[in-house]
């Protein structure tokens, strides 16, 4: 009688394989994106907007090359956490979770949600200076509207699915990106300067410290925690292995199409700053920024800025705390809902705000956090794609594991840099 049952079970194993394959190759490569659109997201969030705003007004098209490597960067790092999703079924934070002993287990986790933190301060702080820009709306009561809009699109991913969520964050890139690029088609650039610009040069420590602030918000941390979690939920869990190469081509024309969109906004902004806001008085906040816009390109472009910035902290906070559940769930094997987790962590922001803390030099600060995290999120992903035992046929092969190890080098060198010019108070 048991002969028979094994049967059946490896007769319905096949049969489920081949409905996994057969439904990846019905599928239209487009119909297969998104999930690295909604991780791209994290890589054009308001603390982006600080970081990119502060280097063009300060150091004009210094600093183009660092926004250019970053984004090459990530292009590599965002196709290796959703490849580990999808061969391995589980997220990154998951399989650190069940390879760790506790209590290292515990510290891994306290450093990755000091990250998510700092996220979330990024988010919340923007979305709040974005929404006091458009309709003087005070940061308190702004980064309150901006937890619970965000609560609401994370109650779409939880009731609805991933694909509605998609959608939603998706429709929210592109006024993010209409909001930021607008202003290049009304302001003077100098392409030769931006040009020479992508040759690489610091000028001075403050060159330093901003340019590990554009990494942090560039190459994200949250977004290589949840981008394995985002292609295993679109996809389903297990897949069977014949329907995999599809799927990572898929991911690959997923994930350089949304950095392509991702990448650009990121070099506009520096760009408008660098061609409109050099010199002026008061740039080094976004509120002087946003006003400087305006005076010099006129108030549809400074409404169009406002609405990008609005647009950039809901859709990046959603996902964000989204990231939290992923790394809150893998590390401590615990589920809290999301909209608890949303509840808790917005705390901390609001308390920085009502504590009156400069909103740009925080969102500066913020991302500088998240450049320190990035070598305990990108380390492990590495060292886990170049693992055949967790990998099998898809270990990433001799070149793409050395350009990864040789992107970890580059981020590590620019971190301990960073350290050492704190401190020795420099930064």
């Amino acid at each position: 009688m048991r002969a028979p049952s094994r049967m059946t079970t490896r007769a319905e194993t096949v049969s489920e394989a081949a409905a996994g394959q057969c439904w990846v190759r019905r599928q239209p490569v487009p119909w297969l994106l998104g999930p690295a659109f909604v991780a791209a997201v994290a890589y054009v969030d308001p603390g982006n907007v600080a970081a990119n705003l502060t280097a063009g007004a300060q150091y004009g098209y210094l600093l183009v090359w660092v926004l250019v490597a970053a984004n090459l960067m990530a292009v590599l790092v965002q196709y290796l956490s959703a490849k580990l999703g999808l061969v391995t079924g589980s997220s990154l934070p998951e399989l650190l979770g069940k390879r760790l002993p506790r209590g290292r287990r515990l510290a891994y986790w306290v450093q990755a949600e000091a990250v998510a933190a700092a996220t979330d301060l990024a988010e919340v702080l923007g979305g709040a200076i974005a929404l006091h820009i458009l309709f003087g709306i005070p940061l308190l009561l702004g980064g309150l509207i901006i937890g619970v809009v965000s609560m609401l699109l994370l109650v779409i991913q939880s009731r609805h699915g991933q694909r509605p969520f998609e959608f939603v964050v998706i429709g929210l890139l592109v006024i993010v990106t209409l909001g930021f690029v607008a202003g290049l088609f009304f302001g003077p650039v100098s392409w030769g300067a931006a040009v020479a610009g992508i040759v690489p040069r610091f000028e001075g420590v403050q060159t330093v410290l901003l340019a590990a602030s554009m990494l942090g918000a560039t190459v994200m941390p949250h977004a290589i925690y949840a981008h394995s979690s985002l292609a295993r939920d679109r996809h389903g869990s297990p897949l069977p292995t014949a329907a995999l190469p599809r799927l990572l081509t898929a991911t690959r024309w997923d994930v350089v199409l949304s950095l392509l969109v991702a990448g650009s906004v990121n070099i506009a902004m520096l760009l408008l700053a660098a061609g409109n806001l050099a010199g002026v008085p008061g740039t080094d906040s976004i509120e002087g920024a946003h006003a400087a816009i305006t005076t010099a390109l006129g108030p549809v472009v400074g409404i169009a800025f406002g609405l990008g910035l609005l647009a950039s902290g809901l859709a990046s906070t959603s996902v964000g705390c989204y990231a939290g559940s992923t790394i809150m769930a893998g590390l401590l094997h615990r589920n809290i809902p999301q909209a608890a987790r949303r509840t808790i962590t917005l705390i901390p922001a609001l308390a920085v705000i009502a504590a009156g803390v400069e909103p740009t030099w925080a969102l500066v600060l913020s991302q500088v956090v998240l450049s320190l995290g990035i070598p305990f999120a990108l380390i492990p992903l590495v060292a886990l794609t170049g693992n055949h035992t967790v990998m099998g046929s898809f270990t990433n092969r001799a070149p793409l594991q050395v350009a990864a190890w040789v992107v970890v080098g580059l981020i590590v060198a620019l971190n301990l840099a960073l350290i050492g010019l704190m401190a020795t108070g420099q930064g």
